[in-house]
């Protein structure tokens, strides 16, 4: 019997990508014994009663088929309501409109099929979310990563000399995975002002936007109501030149749920509609209408929690190494002093000798001197785990 030649099979855009560094990471941590977990991008909370109730009578309701490939109109409807009084955008338009997707990561991916080609330029943050560079991989474009210096602050002024005639779009995440970093206002709107004057789009991934803490909301949202998390999406209009995406998973704990959505630009809109209607048909029903019910829960508790476990970190690790504050998400992104002489793998290595596990700087950026922790963990295991990496970070 012939062996099948899989060298030949496999195409260049899969053999370009390596597996997952934070896969690897809990590979090693299935192996010990009651690990001080640090490297799980996930909350650690219920998910709210009102939302696993809305799905579950979705599912008695017999709402399990397919749905439109936008998704459900109640659903659409509220998002577009949200924007409006968040963003001040006005949805659907003749030039804007939303759609429900599977999860961010689904509308980042049918994003990047619809906008890039070979030989294209993706301007993304370095330390980027894993998943950055190899969405322009898998479309044949190239991506440009924009140094963020030691505060890990993507800003306009880093931006500028990276743009070419071959760049498509500047992609940012704000608050930011894997560092927590929140952009000042005027930080996203000069990002606005650059990305607009040069026919450039501006793709704001905010799926964290919600989980953003008291200090680091220094806008407001579009109707006055309360203090938000500052964006470039935020004013009138600029859903005609922008691209917002935004989900469920993180703020609400339901990752796996694998709930989105985009909104912005009509005519792209229906370019991504028409590629999730080839692949992901739509997004999942019953979780379309369990994420509906999130609109009317109040998460404030749940985040005022973490801030206060960023608090810990900071007052633990703050004094040993340099940690740009987070201003949401749940991860601190700290560097690996110079004076220990080694790489962040070699440090995460001496960590997981304590049974701590984080994650190493060179799975997010082309460099390894930072490492990630996430404090979506039980504070009991966190300062355990805290105390650990400070043990290692002395002189």
């Amino acid at each position: 019997m012939t062996t099948f030649d899989t060298n030949r099979l496999i195409a260049r855009r899969a053999n370009a990508i390596d597996a997952s560094g934070i896969r690897r990471v809990f590979e090693l941590g299935a192996k010990l014994k009651d690990p001080i977990n640090l490297s799980i991008g996930q909350p650690d909370f219920p998910v709210p009663e009102p939302i696993t109730a809305a799905a579950v009578n979705a599912i008695e309701a017999g709402k399990n088929g397919y749905t439109v490939t936008q998704g459900v109109a109640p659903l659409i409807e509220r998002i577009n309501e949200h924007l409006h009084a968040d963003l001040g955008w006005k949805l659907p338009s003749t030039n804007a409109m939303s759609l429900v997707t599977s999860g961010t990561s689904g509308a980042l991916l049918l994003t990047m099929m619809a906008i890039l080609d070979e030989g294209d330029e993706l301007v993304i943050p370095d330390p980027y979310f894993v998943m950055y560079p190899h969405l322009a991989t898998m479309c044949g474009a190239t991506a440009v990563m924009c140094d963020c210096g030691p505060d890990l602050r993507m800003t306009a002024e880093r931006v500028e000399p990276l743009l070419t005639d071959r760049t498509k779009a500047v992609l940012i995440n704000s608050p930011s995975n894997p560092a927590g970093v929140v952009l000042t206002k005027a930080e996203c709107d000069d990002l606005y002002d650059l990305c607009t004057s040069r026919n450039v789009l501006l793709i704001s991934d905010e799926i964290y936007d919600e989980f953003t803490y008291a200090d680091a909301r220094t806008d407001r949202f579009a109707d006055g109501s309360r203090d938000a998390c500052p964006s470039p999406c935020r004013g009138p209009g600029r859903e005609d030149n922008t691209l917002l995406i935004r989900g469920f998973g993180k703020t609400y704990g339901i990752t796996g749920w694998r709930m989105g959505y985009a909104a912005g630009p009509a005519e792209l809109l229906q370019h991504i509609a028409k590629l999730q209607q080839y692949t992901f048909v739509c997004a999942p029903s019953p979780a379309q209408w369990g994420s509906l019910a999130a609109f009317d829960v109040d998460m404030e508790p749940h985040i005022t929690d973490y801030q206060q476990r960023r608090d810990l970190v900071m007052q633990i690790l703050g004094p040993l190494t340099n940690v740009p504050t987070p201003g949401g998400a749940f991860y601190a992104f700290p560097a690996v002093p110079e004076h220990l002489g080694i790489t962040a793998t070699q440090f995460c290595e001496r960590a997981l000798e304590r049974n701590v596990l984080v994650i190493p700087g060179n799975v997010f950026s082309q460099r390894d001197n930072h490492f990630r922790l996430s404090y979506a963990t039980p504070k009991a295991k966190l300062e355990q785990g805290l105390h650990e990496l400070a043990t290692l970070l002395k002189p």
